[in-house]
């Protein structure tokens, strides 16, 4: 059973939030998408140390 409840106009522009963990979730998956790119480079482009 579903129940919806109506929030008034002053409610709805109280509530805060979201933004600031949407902000850390966008840039963990970015660092993880970087992360396995060069992961897969540097297998499928292996480079010796060069001076």
């Amino acid at each position: 059973m579903i129940i919806i409840k109506t929030i008034s106009e002053e409610k709805l522009e109280k509530i805060k939030g979201g933004g600031t963990s949407a902000i850390w979730i966008g840039l963990g998956v970015s660092a993880v998408i970087v992360f396995i790119s060069g992961v897969i480079e540097g297998i499928t482009h292996p480079k010796g140390c060069e001076e």
